[in-house]
């Protein structure tokens, strides 16, 4: 089985990857009911024996010990990432794995590319390596990062550089969430400009997010829970509910929204996380859904958003009807032209 990074750089970046944390720590614990260290666990966790002076990683088929994120946290400054420490993930994450400054890069992507880029390079490169070393086979770096900020435009897409240069053969598959018209920093149009150049240029596959898109479909859910209509009570395994209280509940404000880009890479990455007839690895969406190497931006899609408390949702049926097209023989019938797999 193999094994994916992830990259967290910025506010935005490291806020949507707690949620992604949070939610993988809750998909496995639903899953794996025996406590075992198996390979769905090693993709994004190492299994390491605090016991053990030097911090070891336990093998497969071991009881889980104590579970680490394969994640590398970046930030200019030490807000978000001290939040993440002091909450209830702090166990999940240890010092090698962040870099942290106090200033920040003042919403200026030139400051987060050129100058903490510079900066902080080696450091950059250093913690990469640690976090690849502890993989067995490493197949992809997940990139989360904003483009309005700019510590996630700037400094986001010089460690996308970085990544191709240090480590060329891995996929590089990058979520950047894109500015709202309506959002509140005056720069966050020309550091989004700036760093889609650097995205087209290094990344193999970019998963654009849109923030406004995120808060209509957010309000227009809440707007409809609150209707005082029976029947629209939203389920807490829902996609823009942790599971843990719900919209009015001590959820934060951008909980619901990253809720959903959480589950988004959640979804992408199960194929290759669990086994089952559709397993795939994650190099097949680069070659099958990139035509050229620069045309790489992918619209993502995921469905259902939520699911009402009262409603019964069907088992999905592993059956579809696939066209063939063109290269059929013209002595077939129209019948002939969809093949059934069930």
């Amino acid at each position: 089985m193999t094994q994916s990074v992830v990259v967290q750089v910025g506010q935005c970046g490291n806020q949507v990857g707690c949620r992604f944390w949070d939610l993988a720590l809750r998909e496995h614990a639903h899953v794996n009911k025996t406590g075992v260290y198996d390979d769905a666990l090693s993709s994004f966790f190492r299994n390491v024996d605090s016991r053990k002076s030097d911090g070891g990683a336990c093998g497969f088929g071991g009881r889980i010990q104590h579970l680490k994120a394969r994640a590398v946290l970046v930030d200019m400054e030490e807000g978000v990432v001290n939040e993440i420490l002091q909450g209830p993930l702090s166990e999940v994450f240890d010092s090698t794995q962040l870099l942290t400054d106090v200033s920040g890069s003042g919403n200026n992507w030139a400051v987060g590319h050129m100058s903490y880029g510079s900066v902080y390079r080696e450091q950059i490169v250093d913690k990469l390596r640690k976090a690849a070393e502890h993989c067995d086979c490493l197949q992809c770096f997940f990139l989360i990062h904003s483009m309005g900020g700019g510590t996630g435009s700037g400094l986001g897409t010089r460690v996308l550089s970085l990544l191709e240069e240090e480590f060329p053969e891995v996929c590089r598959i990058v979520t950047s969430v894109y500015p709202s018209p309506e959002d509140d920093v005056i720069t966050s149009p020309y550091n989004s400009v700036l760093a889609m150049k650097e995205l087209s240029e290094h990344a193999d596959c970019v998963i654009p997010v849109e923030n406004q898109s995120l808060v209509d479909i957010v309000n227009k859910i809440k707007h409809m829970s609150d209707g005082g209509k029976p029947g629209l009570t939203i389920r807490k395994d829902s996609s823009i509910i942790s599971g843990q209280g719900g919209l009015r509940g001590a959820e934060k404000p951008f909980d619901a929204m990253n809720n959903i880009v959480a589950n988004l890479l959640l979804n992408i990455t199960s194929s290759a996380r669990f086994e089952g007839s559709l397993n795939m690895d994650l190099n097949e969406i680069a070659m099958n859904l990139v035509p050229f190497p620069r045309l790489h931006y992918l619209v993502p899609s995921l469905t259902p958003l939520y699911t009402l408390a009262d409603v019964s949702v069907p088992t999905r049926r592993s059956a579809v009807w696939l066209p063939m097209p063109l290269y059929l023989p013209h002595s077939c019938c129209d019948s002939c032209r969809a093949v059934y797999y069930s």
